[in-house]
Order: structure tokens, then C-alpha cells, then sequence
């Protein structure tokens, strides 16, 4: 695969004429993918997808289209020429771009992720099967390889490969009730599936008991992995790019003008050496293996796209243009699971989260609805389950005044999301025990 796609791109980049420049950027797939309904497989299928796009560029001007690709090298080789010549006829109608930056300094890399996905490819499957036996069970499953190459005509080549699996399902109750669990990584790990289905199988008996409803007010909660990614993903949001700094939109501008500081014992990277995405982006620019965002509570660098780069005079990092972290991690602390009820005594114990948005942008200010399991806890036993309820709260005090703890234990957490090809984005991300939550009606 990797070989073939760089005769493509020898190919195209031997088709140049004049000044002209191309950049190559190459996606494919291999995966496996299960879908899971009152716990019995409802549909299964292999993917097997091949993409190019192809960037032409003239001084400041630049097209840019792409094709799926068959593997036959004949008939690949005439498609991606006729996009040439397509590209070629677009360029002198379009206008200059002052802000077009790419690699032209050779910076070719090649990363072969070690396939460590278990042989028996039914394995995992049989596994959440067994899991749902006697239970109502919804769910999703996702695995195999992932690749990605870009190639230019000053001479780069990069690879990437990797290989994952993904397993994300509920164990259904009624009405709006369920407990929603994951399990993704790199290796399997039976152990560690079998302790999360024992822990979903716990959470679904408690919600069996009546549910409570408690008054608006501020509330000791804890928020489990799951629902720190929501939060996470909402703050990947123009939070850490410098478009959004330098335009005053950031979510973070407390931070960049006012010196704003989080709790001490927040940190948060941008970790490509152990993410999923490619450690290269569309223009060639390489990423660093990490990105210090928020450091010790103070905020750190920006991601760096080549357009933003070139608008504000900085050097990229290697950033996407829409200037996200594609791997996201928050450092551990010190809060162990067994003593976390404990530690909560009486408050909210809340897995997931979900429609979250700003309500106060520029205070990061954030709401939304507890979803699934959530439960009423008191002097360190689960009481009840909690009917739903919105929460409106700032960063600042989630993760800063109001910060009593953060879990030893992350969760590794893939982007289940499988829109046009498997996703790319990862986190590693542990539980969070705050104090004085604000929830409203």
C-alpha cells in the first residue's frame, strides 16, 4: 500500500509542468465494523477504502480535488491525471492566497504501528456477546488498520500506519436509563474489558432502584472519564489554536490576556508519540511528538497551523487547519477508584455528558445534560439513580477553585465516530472530584 501509493504520487509529480508544485496526501482503511442491538449481532461487514487528494500549487494560487482509488495502478493513474488537468484549468481564475504555506524543507518519516489486534479477529465480538447475555445490549464495534502517506514534489515522503479496535456499548434499561461503556485501545486486554463489563453490570442494577430528583444548587460531584471528554471536546473547540488567541474567540482568553491559571495539578498535552492521527498533517509539516497546552495550570502553546503561521509571523507545529488537538491528554493525580465514593461522600456520581455547549464563551462557561448513568450518593454508598439535569459551570472553577482531586486511573477513549472513515482522535483522560458544581433546571 504504502508502495503503490507512492508510484501514484511519482506519477502525478512527473506530470508537472513549469512552476508547478503538487502535495499528495493519501488515506486508506482496513477495518472491521459490528453493530450490536438486544444483544445479538444485527449487522457486521469488512471495509476496505483507498483515497488521494491531490494539491496543485502555482506561486500563491492552489486547487485542490481528490479521488477514491480501485488498486489498479491503469486505471488510478488516468483518474488522478485527469484531477491534474482539472486543477490546472481552475488555477488562473482563482485568486491569489496570502496566507499559503507549505513544506518545502524535506522532512520524510515513516511509522509502522506493530498490529497487535488479537488473531482471531471474532475475539472481541464474542466477548461483548458473551457480555450482553441476560442483558439488554446496544452497541458498536470498530477494528483494524489505519493509514496515511504524504508525498510532494521537492522530494517528501511520509507513512503512518496504525492498528486499533474500539468497542462502545450500553446495557439498556428503560426509558432514558442505561450505562454506556468503552473499551479501545491497541492490545485487548480480557482483563480489563471483563472489570469494565463487571463495573456497567454493578452501575445497571443500581439504576433499577427509583430515581431521584434533586433541587438546582451546587453539588460535590464526580465526573467520570467519559463525561471530562465532553467537556474536553468542547474546549477542543477553539481553545488551544492560534487563530482563536489572535482573534480574541478563544474560550481561553482569561488565560491569554488576563492571566487566568487553573488548578495547579492540571496539565493537558497534545500527545501524538501515543495518539492514533498521523505525526505529519495535509501540508507536510511534521508534528512534534508533544504539545505542552495547559501546564501545572498555566496555559502553554498553541497549535500551530502553516495558514496561521504564515498570517501571524510564528513558526507551525505541524497543526491541522482547523488548529485541534487530535490527542489530548490530561496528566494523572493522585485519587484512587477504591476510595472515590468515599472521597465523594455526598453528591452526584456522573458518567456521561452530552449537548454540551458555551453559555458564556469568553468566561468558558459551560452547559449541558447529565446523560445515562448518573447516581445520588451518599456518605460513600450509590443511593439512586438521578433523573437528568443541566449543569451550567466555568472551566475555571471545574478545573481550578473548585478542584478537589483527580484519579490515578485514565481511560484511554477513541473517537467512535466513523463518518466517511474511522477517526483519528484519541484521549487518555482521568475522573475529576469537584466540589460546589452548579446544576439548574
Amino acid at each position: 500500500m504504502q508502495e503503490y501509493f507512492y508510484q501514484l504520487a511519482d506519477f502525478i509529480i512527473g506530470h508537472l509542468t513549469g512552476e508547478e508544485h503538487a502535495l499528495c496526501h493519501f488515506a486508506a482503511e482496513d477495518s472491521d465494523f459490528v453493530r450490536f442491538n438486544h444483544s445479538a449481532i444485527r449487522q457486521a461487514g469488512t471495509v476496505a477504502q483507498r483515497s488521494i487528494a491531490i494539491e496543485l500549487i502555482v506561486g500563491q494560487r492552489h486547487a485542490a480535488g481528490d479521488i477514491s482509488l480501485c488498486g489498479d495502478f491503469a486505471v488510478d493513474s488516468r483518474r488522478t491525471r485527469a484531477v491534474l488537468d482539472s486543477l490546472r484549468t481552475q488555477l488562473p481564475h482563482l485568486p491569489e492566497d496570502p496566507h499559503l504555506l507549505y513544506a518545502t524543507e524535506v522532512q520524510s518519516s515513516e511509522h509502522h504501528g506493530e498490529n497487535r489486534l488479537p488473531e482471531e479477529r471474532g475475539m472481541i465480538v464474542d466477548a461483548v456477546l458473551q457480555a450482553g447475555q441476560g442483558r439488554d445490549l446496544v452497541g458498536f464495534y470498530a477494528a483494524g488498520g489505519i493509514h496515511a502517506g504524504f508525498a510532494n514534489s521537492f522530494g517528501q515522503r511520509n507513512w503512518f500506519s496504525t492498528y486499533t479496535y474500539s468497542a462502545d456499548w450500553s446495557f439498556y434499561l428503560s426509558g432514558d436509563k442505561a450505562v454506556k461503556t468503552a473499551d479501545a485501545g491497541f492490545v485487548w486486554n480480557p482483563n480489563v474489558f471483563q472489570h469494565k463489563v463487571d463495573t456497567a453490570a454493578r452501575q445497571l442494577a443500581a439504576l433499577s432502584m427509583p430515581a431521584k430528583t434533586i433541587t438546582p444548587g451546587r453539588y460535590r460531584v464526580y465526573l467520570a472519564p467519559p463525561a471530562v471528554c465532553e467537556i474536553m471536546d468542547l474546549l477542543n473547540w477553539g481553545g488551544f489554536g492560534l487563530k482563536e488567541q489572535e482573534t480574541k474567540q478563544t474560550p481561553l482568553i482569561k488565560m491569554t490576556q488576563e492571566g487566568a491559571e487553573l488548578h495547579p495539578a492540571v496539565t493537558l498535552i497534545e500527545n501524538t508519540q501515543d495518539g492514533v492521527a498521523p505525526n505529519f498533517q495535509e501540508d507536510g509539516f511534521r508534528k512534534p511528538d508533544q504539545v505542552q497546552l495547559i501546564t501545572h495550570g498555566r496555559r502553554g502553546d498553541c497549535l500551530v497551523s502553516p495558514r496561521s503561521a504564515k498570517e501571524y509571523g510564528v513558526a507551525t507545529n505541524g497543526a491541522s487547519s482547523w488548529e485541534a488537538a487530535e490527542s489530548i491528554e490530561m496528566a494523572a493525580g493522585e485519587l484512587t477508584q477504591d476510595t472515590l465514593l468515599a472521597q465523594l461522600d455526598t453528591g452526584l456520581y456522573i458518567n456521561n455528558l452530552w449537548y454540551l455547549n458555551y453559555s458564556d464563551r469568553a468566561a468558558c462557561r459551560m452547559t449541558g445534560m447529565t446523560r445515562f448513568a448518573t447516581f445520588w450518593v451518599e456518605n460513600g454508598e450509590i443511593q439512586a439513580p438521578l433523573n437528568v439535569m443541566r449543569f451550567d459551570e466555568s472551566l475555571y472553577r471545574m478545573l481550578g477553585t473548585n478542584l478537589i482531586g483527580i484519579t490515578a486511573e485514565r481511560d484511554y477513549l477513541l473517537d467512535p465516530n466513523t463518518y466517511h472513515a474511522r477517526s483519528t482522535g484519541s484521549s487518555r483522560l482521568p475522573g475529576l472530584l469537584i466540589d460546589a458544581f452548579t446544576l439548574t433546571l
